[in-house]
């Protein structure tokens, strides 16, 4: 089926988003095999899944990259995004969010709600995207599926009930109960394709009465004509309740909620139904917000519209292809975007050109004419565009908002085995950081080496693996360090940082004075506030102060770390008409910051991890003991089955090495999940030890 024979009301931008070993893929590949896409369903354990296509994502059997793909059902489009579950590819997750209109939340029936599940809960909540959920994995030892419904209610405060529920649990799996159409389906062969909705026997009965006086309960919360229809006591219609549903799935409101066994084909084609039936298509959502580059106060609406709309589009992914180079996926938001043609990067001024549009199937592709409002497609031949960018008509400008990296965690000292490689590590790294937001790269001058910083061990073990098998590149690598930060404790005011220089003739000529304080809430970065009044600097040397600044706190005083969550605030200076230049002001900013820091009380600051730990009874002790010794801060303390739980803040410098360390302590009946949760204040006595470190290090090498 043509893609643009389809109405856009019969479009669905979905992503699939879970913990790590949920079944995103599992299901996603189901899904494909189920619509027609692919002829032969490939499996996690064989390392031939359609989506995992990266050589990495099929031997260690995970999602690395956010693959996208188009299948057809019931005369809808469906473009999917499969999403990573690891915590180190989180930004794969919040940017395919970005750009979706639903997604479908898998769950595990035996683990529920686990720590990265309320990660991209919480995304997909940030960019207000509907969602429906699927729990996974019924037939597995310890499944639960009312258990997991009640934990997505108290994790998640969401508005939650089944839609279809299961005939029996673990080995004892029968077939699946239709809630909605009072029904009873039975599979008819081992691939799931044929089933057959029979009757509702009596046996059921009486549970299909309470699940559908819950989830009329459920949207009575919600929905007026459900609120009317439960207090009367009357039994809404199939229709009312369909509809119902839809609205409330649309305002976020509601979660209608799924199960089957995606590894034994049992329960896709329903999740299918409610992907048709249940999330929006790109009619449904509001006009998307932006704003126009030279008044950014000014906001400006577009709808999804082909034909009365100029074009929008974000860019939110980059990827290499080895036949094609950088392929830019994009989200169309309104008009329509053609090969040839020249469009405006609103993001920075600069114009591209388009020369091809494809549609993606995993990392095969399908070349089309156009790209129009409410499709995903990856555009060929951009030049000066970036992850977050904004693509729009040269003659309608506007900006959407771009993407937020998070903090990295940890970094790791990287040197290219040969001289002839140096040039060459360069170029990879500058593609990796395209391709990668989360990613920082920077050249440590002390003891000249590059350091590469992400969000976690497996985050920078892959980048380096790929620099090997991809560009025939081989380095050598330090050990993971914790990707420390410097902060201040205190407020000071008139720090003076200048740049006079006269060793004949122009001079040079650049005197700032700045105030500078604590952030009040972490993660708020480096903050810029220009107070200049009176012209006391002209206007086109304020832009080089900030970015002097930013160089500045780049390499904090105590130990080199960068230095975050400060306001610093541009104040006064003075100029000299001819000796004054761009340059001169750079370096008289970083200078006065360097300044700033040194009387500012400098601090470091380290990451908390969030760390939840699954354990046999027995061994619950042993676990929360050796926690502590690892200076944890336990937050919870329950249970998930037979099993229990020990949730725990945690320093990550005390984390490396942890698995192993499990493993021994619980004969390997253990597991873990952590992820960055915020960065804290290190202890005075650790500080000295990472100072002292430091300064062995640089001795070493200098």
């Amino acid at each position: 089926m043509a893609a643009n024979t389809i109405p856009l009301h019969k479009f669905r931008n979905i992503g699939i988003i879970a913990h790590i070993d949920a079944g995103k893929t599992t299901t996603t590949e189901r899904i494909l095999y189920y619509t027609g896409t692919i002829h032969r369903m490939g499996n996690i354990d064989d390392g031939n899944t359609t989506m995992d296509w990266m050589p990495q994502e099929q031997e260690r059997g995970i999602t690395i990259t956010a693959a996208a793909t188009t299948c057809f059902w019931k005369d809808h489009r469906i473009n999917i995004i499969d999403t990573p579950g690891h915590v180190d590819f989180t930004i794969e997750v919040e940017r395919s969010l970005k750009v979706l209109d639903g997604a479908v939340i898998v769950l595990c029936a035996c683990s529920g709600v686990q720590p990265q599940t309320e990660t991209v809960y919480r995304q997909a909540d940030k960019y207000h995207v509907p969602r429906i959920a699927f729990i996974n994995k019924i037939d597995r030892m310890g499944a639960d599926f009312d258990r997991v419904i009640e934990e997505m209610k108290e994790r998640f405060g969401s508005n939650a009930a089944g839609i279809v529920f299961p005939d029996g649990a673990e080995d004892h799996f029968k077939g699946l109960v239709d809630i909605i159409n009072e029904q009873y389906i039975a599979y008819k062969d081992k691939d799931g394709m044929e089933f057959d909705r029979l009757p509702l026997p009596d046996a059921f009965k009486d549970r299909v009465k309470a699940y559908r006086h819950q989830l009329i309960e459920c949207l009575g919360e919600v929905d007026d004509e459900m609120m009317d229809v439960f207090l009367h006591g009357k039994e809404p219609t199939k229709e009312q309740l369909m509809n119902a549903m839809r609205r409330a799935v649309i305002g976020c409101k509601f979660i209608p909620v799924l199960t089957g066994t995606a590894l034994r084909n049992r329960g896709v084609q329903l999740l299918l139904d409610a992907i048709v039936d249940f999330l929006p298509s790109p009619l449904d959502i509001p006009p998307m917000k932006a704003h126009d580059p030279d008044n950014p106060q000014e906001v400006i609406e577009r709808k999804a519209d082909d034909e009365n709309e100029s074009p929008l589009a974000l860019v939110f992914k980059i990827a290499s292809d080895p036949y094609v180079g950088k392929i830019f996926f994009t989200r169309v938001y309104a008009g329509k975007f053609l090969p040839g043609k020249l469009y405006l990067n609103s993001s920075n001024g600069k114009k591209e050109k388009i020369s091809k549009i494809v549609v993606m199937h995993s990392n095969k592709q399908e070349i089309v004419s156009c790209a129009c409002a409410g499709e995903i497609v990856a555009l060929v031949g951009l030049k000066e565009s970036k992850s977050g960018d904004t693509l729009c008509a040269e003659d309608k400008p506007a900006v959407l908002e771009g993407l937020k990296p998070p903090e990295p965690v940890v970094s790791l000292a990287i040197e290219p085995k040969t001289k002839a490689d140096q040039d060459k590590m360069g170029m990879v790294l500058r593609k990796f950081l395209d391709e990668d937001p989360s990613l920082r790269v920077k050249f440590d001058q002390e003891t000249s080496q590059t350091i590469i910083s992400g969000m976690g061990e497996l985050h920078l073990e892959i980048i380096v693996d790929r620099m090997k098998r991809e560009n025939n590149l081989e380095a050598n690598v330090g050990r993971p360090e914790v990707a420390y930060k410097e902060a201040i404790t205190r407020k000071v005011t008139g720090v003076v940082g200048q740049h006079i220089s006269q060793t004949g003739g122009r001079g040079k000529y650049g005197y700032v004075v700045i105030d500078v304080e604590p952030a009040e809430k972490t993660g708020a970065g480096i903050v810029f506030v220009d107070k200049i009044k009176g012209g006391a600097i002209p206007r086109e040397f304020i832009k080089p102060v900030k970015e002097g600044i930013a160089m500045g706190a780049a390499n904090g005083v105590l130990a080199g770390y960068p230095v975050t969550d400060l306001i610093v605030t541009l104040v006064d200076g003075k100029y000299h008409d001819v000796d004054s230049d761009e340059m001169s002001f750079q370096l008289a900013g970083k200078q006065a910051i360097k300044e700033a820091l040194r009387r500012a009380g400098s601090v470091f600051q380290e990451p908390i991890m969030a760390l939840e730990v699954v354990v046999p009874e027995e061994h619950i002790g042993k676990i929360t003991g050796d926690l502590n010794t690892r200076r944890a801060k336990i937050t919870e303390q329950g249970h998930r089955g037979k099993m229990k739980t020990a949730r725990a803040d945690v320093p990550l410098a005390e984390m490396f090495g942890y698995a192993s360390d499990m493993r021994s302590l619980t004969q390997g009946r253990a597991s873990f999940s952590m992820e960055p949760s915020y960065y804290a204040q290190v202890p005075k006595m650790i500080s000295e030890k990472i100072i002292g470190a430091r300064q062995d290090f640089v001795a070493k090498v200098s």
